[in-house]
């Protein structure tokens, strides 16, 4: 077998994952168990198998370290500063992960004591260099839902237009008047009226929408669109 003369680094994923409750934008955490940084807060992920992709690794540490599988996952970039991990040169995949937080128990386990979720604008002190990487998912995303509509995956499968609204207002940092909003969703044509309420809010009850993804993509696939509709 040829063996390769020169150095190289070490292969590793880290995912930054998103989830949203209605109001706050959250990132998922583990704490490590081990050293470096053991004790300290860090991103889902870990060394790469020789056997699997990027992909396959993320998903595996995924499922390891909080038990969280089934949710969308986008790679976006790597990360490969010479210092950014004391053990060895390491260079590191990054992934955004989108997930319905409703949608299941975080169970940590592997090389990780815990898992939880924080609000992106309070993140406790990280490991390595994943401050960073957080702040640069948090840019992808906002441009990940001018695209296509994206932030559906951070809701439930059906959801008030107040809450997809605050949806919006958190991931881009401002804030949209109330009627103009659901006047601009709804021409889109995209969100289907279930016919049911939310619990009381106030003196109403909020009606609950869905999103129809097989419409849109039966739009995008006959006559791509200049844009993502659901951009403001």
């Amino acid at each position: 077998m040829y063996e390769y003369k020169y150095p190289h680094p070490a292969v590793a994923t880290d995912c930054v994952v998103f989830g949203f409750d209605g109001n706050r934008l959250h990132v998922l955490l583990i704490e490590r168990g081990l050293d470096p940084f053991k004790g300290s807060w860090a991103l889902p992920g870990g060394f790469m198998h020789i056997d699997e992709s990027a992909e396959q690794c993320a998903l595996r540490e995924l499922k390891e370290e909080t038990g969280v599988e089934g949710l969308f996952l986008e790679q976006f970039r790597a990360f490969s500063n010479v210092g950014r991990d004391p053990r060895e040169r390491v260079v590191s995949i990054a992934f955004v992960a989108l997930v319905r937080k409703s949608a299941y128990r975080l169970i940590a386990g592997d090389d990780a004591a815990r898992a939880s979720w924080f609000e992106v604008d309070m993140l406790p002190p990280l490991a390595f260099d994943h401050q960073a990487i957080i702040a640069e998912a948090r840019q992808r995303l906002t441009e990940m839902m001018v695209l296509r509509p994206v932030g559906f995956r951070l809701l439930d499968e059906t959801f008030s237009m107040d809450e997809l609204q605050r949806l919006f207002e958190v991931v881009n940092g401002t804030h949209y008047d109330r009627r103009n909003f659901a006047r601009k969703m709804n021409a889109t044509g995209l969100l289907r009226d279930t016919g049911q309420t939310a619990p009381r809010k106030c003196s109403r009850r909020p009606t609950l929408y869905a999103f129809d993804e097989a419409l849109f993509e039966e739009q995008t696939r006959n006559m791509p669109l200049p844009g993502n509709p659901f951009s403001l």
